[in-house]
Parts: structure tokens; C-alpha cells; sequence
């Protein structure tokens, strides 16, 4: 079964192409169509015999042989030839016949024989033809044809299905000792992979059974292989019959289902397949046989985003667009996002050299139509950033950039503070300066009552960019949400490398959750939430329902072919320096302004004085001069009366 979008079967048949190497049997090829009209001249003229012998009761007389035979044959074959080829039955690719072609055959037969029946009758009313044929001609050949009608299906049928045979059972060739093999869901798609399993030139797997919660189809066999139980009895089944690869064969299964799938069989040492999307299948794009390994965003990741593409388009389009953090997660998939409508110019900001190296070159390479410049910027610095707003005028701003992780920040305060802070003020400044009609800043779900220096600044930041949509031009708005799977740096990367070494695997705590959305979910969303902005809103993004980061360990475990506990262990650490064990982002509740999507909402809350806003900040970036965190956190504490500071005792020992 391939990993990649490469069917083994695709390539069996298409090896020879360059013609470097020509096998007798693609030789073959070249005459496939005259032989395909011989194997049905041949077949035809069996069958005619066929239906002469079951008439005669089986016995072989001159009479009909000789007289009969050879006329009726030719004006059979006159009549058959071109309707087969209409019904386009000179065009299929036996080896993979189906009940399709078999009604093909089934028309072509009758319509042939129809055609037959009528023009033979036609000629035995004409008394001058009748007259140069045989007296054996000169009466109708009683229930030949209509014998013939099904000995034509008999045949060829049978010989497309010797044909599928062949190359399904008995040329398979075994690669090595057969993987014991569990398909997931009897359907439609169970019942395609078996087959296309079958049709392996080089045999892999050995199929044991099937899976399924339908009532109806335990212990029914399909193609010879048997419903073996229902997904509760999965570690029983695995167990007793050592299996050690499942498919789950159900395109349209959803998140729940497949999470279930993987939960139930924890403990077990198994590889997890599924297969492609049910639209992919149905558009070609893949087979069924193509699956791939499961992966978390399989099981975290949420049903497709509904956006109004209208909107985003008429919001992106033709636009001079600027993306600061481009580098990041977040920063290189919303410039991803934003190349699909088409901005008249896209500037990639970030300091860090490498990560805007390789989105660039990824950009250029995918999108070669979009107008691409690489920025190496220090949003900081308000030189550089006012020389990049005044040259390039950014007319829609996403401002990505920020320093994420929360142990780092809390040993490092004045850095949160000015990257964070200092920087978005910065950009945001400048983008009030020259014109910019939208700025969109990404936000965090731990800016809400903050325990850390990280979320504390994204706060801080917040704020400001909110007052400053009180009165500029510029529409200001802050899209706030909460982890997303795959970033740099986080819990899902950081938990396939520990797996990947062998263990063990940290988890901070228990009882610690944390909210999850996929990196393009969350993208788009943004996007979304930018269109519908007056100036001003705090949006939050729905993130579903939080994950137990001890079950997110133990499945990415599971789904990496070991056993949690066994193989691979948990051990728990104290949670970290400004490290909270609940997240809290809601988008329900009186605070709460519904929009007009549904994983959308906007926070209410009082905006603080200006003058009071912007003198405290004025005063914590003089502090963060001192690095003094006593005095940092003191000043936080002022802006933000919800931040729950580290104690600077503790940080200091640790230190």
C-alpha cells in the first residue's frame, strides 16, 4: 500500500514508457486493440457453436456445421463488430472489469441480437435472396440467436473475469513476509481498498478481516474475507490475531470517529492508515488504495471553515499587503493564504534570516504570478519600519511578529516587553502614519487574565492597538485565539521528537488543557474576522472544546506504533514559570458579541484612559531599560489589574 500519491499498480503499468526497457507484455500493448477485436471473433464464433450444440441437443451434424454455421456466423459477426464497438466494448481494460462492463456486454448482446432476429427474418420475406442460399437458410434458424444472446455474456464475461483473475490472484508475487492487515469500516471504500489490495503486483499485506459497528453486516464475508467485530472489540481482535496495520477505510469519518479509533487501541503496537478524502476519490486525484499515516491534525483538527471568499478577496486583492513575523507559523501560512487572492504586492517581513529565506522561495515557487519582496526587519526599530511603510505603503497590515513561548519570556521580561509591546506599537504607529486602511494583529488566548510576561505584553499590546482605533483612519482590529497544532516550538513537535528518541515524553501536568486549532483554520479565520472589523473589536476565534495534554501525548504514542507506558513513558513536571493548567477563551457569555460567523465572536470590554494607557507604557519600556523585574511586574500590574506576576524571588533563584 504507498505512503505517497504513487499507485504501485500506476507504476507497474506505466514502467516502460520512455521504451528503455520493453517487456514482451507492453510489446503487447501496441496491438492491443486488433487483439481485442480477434479475442471477440473468436469468442463470437464459440458462442454461435455454442448455441448451435445446447439447440441440437449437443449433437454435431454436417448439416447445420456446414450449411448453416459458416452463413449465419458471417452475418453475425457483420452485425456484432459494429455494435460492440459502439457500446465501446473494444476500449476496456479487462483487469479490471466490473459489473459496469458486464452490462455493457449484456446490451451489446441484445441489441445485436435484436438487430440479428429482425434482419435475418427480413431476409427469409425476400423469396429472390432465398433462392441462392441453401435450403437450410430458407427457414429461420430456431432459438440459435436467442441461445447465442447468452453464450456471447457467457463468454467474454467469462474471459474479462479470467483475465482480472489472473492478475489479482495468481500473478501476484509476495514481497517478503505478508503485514497481518484490519480494514476499518465495510463500506463502499473497505470494499475498494481490499480489492485494489488484491490487485498488488507485489503482495504486502494479508487481510484478516474487516471492522464494523453495523448490526447488520457482523459475520457476513466480503470477497472471501469475514467482519471479524466492531471497533470495541479492536484490542481483543489485534491481540488474539496479532495484527499489525489498520485502515480506516471511511473517507468521510470525522475527527470524533477517528480519535475513537485511536483511543480504543491504546496499548496496542499498531501502524494507523486512513484513506484519502471521499472529494479526492470522487474527483480521481487519488485511490483509495493511497492512504497515509493518521496524524494529530487528524484527530484535533475540526471540520472545514466556511468563509466568505468575497469578503477576503475584495480585502487582499490587488492590495499591497505587509506580513510581519512572515517567518513564523502563523506569519508563513497566512502569507500561504493571503497568495490565493491574489495581493498586487505581498512584502514578507522578519528578522530571523533563514525561516524568511525558505517562505520565500516557497512562495516564489508556488505562487509565481504574486509580486514577492523578502523584508529582514527588527520591528523595533522605527527607522527601518517607517523607511519600509514609506517606500511600499502598505494598504492592508498583518502583524504576526511576537515572542511566543511563556518559560523563555519569563526568564527574559524585558524582551516580551519589547517585542511584543515596543514592536507592535511601532508597526502600529507607522501604519496610522502613512494610511494603512487595515491592520489585523494576532493575538493569544493567554493575553486573557494573564499569568505570564508573554501573555501580560500581548495584553498590553492589545490594548494599545485598540485605543489607537478610536481615532485613526486606520481599522484596527485584534483576532485572539489559542494553540495551533505543528507550530515551531510546540507541544506536538516538541512530543514526536521525545518519541522518536524513545522517551520518555514530559507532560507538565495531568491536568493540564490547552485549546487546539489547526495553523490554516486559524489563518483563514483571521482573515475572516479582518473583513468583518469597523475599528477597534477584540474577535475571538472559536477553538472547540479544550484537549488533555497527558491524551494528546499518549495518542501521538498510539499513532506512532507504541505502547504509552510500555514502550514509550509519560513522566509529569511541575508546571512552569507562568504556565497555567487552563487556558480560558470562550466566544459564549455576557462579554460576548456574537458576529455573523459562527467561530467568530467580539469581547466587550472598558478601553482604559489614553492618556493613562500610553504614559503607563511610556513608563514600562523606561523600565525595561533597568531589566528590573520587580519593577516590570509592578508597572504590568498597573495596566493590566488581572496579571498574576511571578514572584521575582523565585525567577531570580532559578536563575
Amino acid at each position: 500500500m504507498p505512503d505517497s500519491n504513487t499507485n504501485p499498480q500506476t507504476v507497474d503499468e506505466n514502467q516502460n514508457v520512455s521504451g528503455l526497457s520493453e517487456s514482451p507484455a507492453s510489446a503487447l500493448l501496441t496491438f492491443r486493440k486488433p487483439l481485442i477485436v480477434l479475442a471477440h471473433i473468436i469468442a463470437f464464433a464459440a458462442s454461435l457453436m455454442l448455441s448451435f450444440l445446447v439447440v441440437q441437443n449437443m449433437q454435431f451434424k454436417r448439416t447445420w456445421f456446414v450449411d448453416l454455421y459458416p452463413t449465419l456466423l458471417l452475418f453475425s459477426l457483420a452485425v456484432k463488430l459494429p455494435v460492440f464497438a459502439l457500446f465501446k466494448q473494444h476500449r476496456g481494460w479487462w483487469r479490471y472489469v466490473g459489473i459496469s462492463d458486464l452490462l455493457g456486454i449484456l446490451r451489446a448482446s441484445l441489441v445485436s441480437t435484436l438487430i440479428i432476429v429482425v434482419s435475418w427474418y427480413a431476409v427469409g420475406q425476400s423469396e429472390s435472396i432465398l433462392a441462392h442460399l441453401p435450403p437450410a437458410l430458407q427457414r429461420p434458424a430456431e432459438g440459435v440467436c436467442v441461445a447465442d444472446m447468452f453464450a456471447t455474456v457467457l463468454i467474454l464475461g467469462g474471459l474479462r473475469i479470467v483475465i482480472r483473475l489472473y492478475y489479482e490472484e495468481f500473478r501476484t508475487v509476495e514481497g517478503g513476509r505478508l503485514k497481518r492487515f484490519l480494514i476499518i469500516g465495510a463500506g463502499n471504500a473497505g470494499e475498494a481498498l481490499l480489492r485494489e489490495i488484491h490487485r498488488m503486483p507485489i503482495a504486502q499485506y494479508d487481510v484478516i478481516g474487516f471492522i464494523e459497528d453495523d448490526p447488520v453486516k457482523q459475520g457476513i464475508n466480503i470477497h472471501g474475507i469475514p467482519v471479524v467485530g466492531t471497533v470495541e472489540q479492536l484490542p481483543k481482535i489485534c491481540t488474539d490475531r496479532n495484527i499489525e496495520e489498520i485502515a480506516i477505510a471511511i473517507p468521510s469519518a470525522t475527527h470524533q470517529q477517528l480519535r475513537r479509533v485511536i483511543q480504543v487501541c491504546e496499548g496496542a503496537k499498531i501502524r494507523f492508515r486512513t484513506v484519502p478524502a471521499i472529494t479526492d476519490i470522487a474527483s480521481g486525484k487519488f485511490r483509495v488504495s493511497q492512504t497515509r499515516d493518521v496524524d494529530i491534525n487528524d484527530l484535533l483538527g475540526r471540520e472545514a471553515v466556511q468563509l466568505n471568499l468575497d469578503l477576503i478577496e475584495a480585502f487582499a486583492k490587488n492590495k499591497t499587503v505587509l506580513v510581519t513575523g512572515a517567518g513564523g507559523s502563523i506569519g508563513s501560512e497566512m502569507s500561504r493564504q493571503l497568495c490565493n487572492f491574489d495581493p498586487e504586492l505581498l512584502l514578507l517581513v522578519e528578522q530571523a534570516e533563514n525561516p524568511l529565506f525558505y517562505i520565500e522561495r516557497e512562495l516564489r515557487s508556488q505562487f509565481p504570478t504574486v509580486c514577492i519582496e523578502a523584508v529582514i526587519c527588527n520591528i523595533t526599530d522605527s527607522t527601518r519600519v517607517g523607511q519600509i511603510f514609506e517606500k511600499y505603503k502598505p494598504e492592508v497590515v498583518i502583524h504576526a511578529a511576537a515572542h511566543k513561548h511563556v518559560p523563555l519570556m519569563e526568564f527574559n521580561p524585558g524582551e516580551a516587553v519589547k517585542n511584543n509591546v515596543v514592536g507592535t506599537k511601532v508597526v502600529a504607529d507607522a501604519a496610522d502614519r502613512y494610511g494603512t486602511a487595515n491592520f489585523v494583529m494576532i493575538s493569544t488566548d493567554k493575553a486573557v487574565n494573564p499569568t505570564s510576561m508573554m501573555g501580560s505584553s500581548k495584553r498590553i499590546a492589545e490594548m494599545y492597538i485598540q485605543d489607537l482605533g478610536r481615532t485613526s483612519k486606520t481599522h484596527f482590529v485584534t483576532v485572539r485565539f489559542g494553540n495551533v497544532l505543528g507550530s515551531d516550538g510546540s507541544v506536538v513537535p516538541i512530543f514526536e521528537k521525545q518519541i522518536a528518541q524513545g522517551g520518555p515524553v514530559t507532560v507538565t501536568h495531568p491536568r493540564m488543557k490547552r485549546y487546539f486549532m489547526t495553523i490554516p483554520e486559524a489563518s483563514q479565520l483571521v482573515l475572516q474576522a479582518a473583513t468583518m472589523g469597523k475599528g477597534g473589536e477584540i474577535f475571538v476565534l472559536d477553538m472547540g472544546e479544550p484537549v488533555k495534554i497527558v491524551d494528546l501525548a499518549k495518542e501521538l504514542i498510539t499513532l506512532s506504533g507504541f505502547r504509552p507506558g510500555e514502550d514509550i513513558e509519560i513522566t509529569f513536571t511541575n508546571p512552569r514559570p507562568g504556565e497555567k493548567l487552563f487556558e480560558e477563551l470562550r466566544i459564549e457569555g455576557e462579554d460576548m458579541q456574537r458576529t455573523g460567523h459562527p467561530k467568530i465572536s467580539i469581547w466587550k470590554n472598558i478601553v482604559m484612559d489614553r492618556d493613562r494607557l500610553r504614559a503607563g507604557i511610556d513608563d514600562l519600556i523606561a523600565i525595561v531599560q533597568t531589566q528590573n523585574h520587580s519593577q516590570m511586574v509592578q508597572k504590568i500590574k498597573e495596566l493590566v489589574p488581572e496579571y498574576i506576576g511571578t514572584d521575582p524571588t523565585s525567577v531570580g533563584n532559578q536563575q
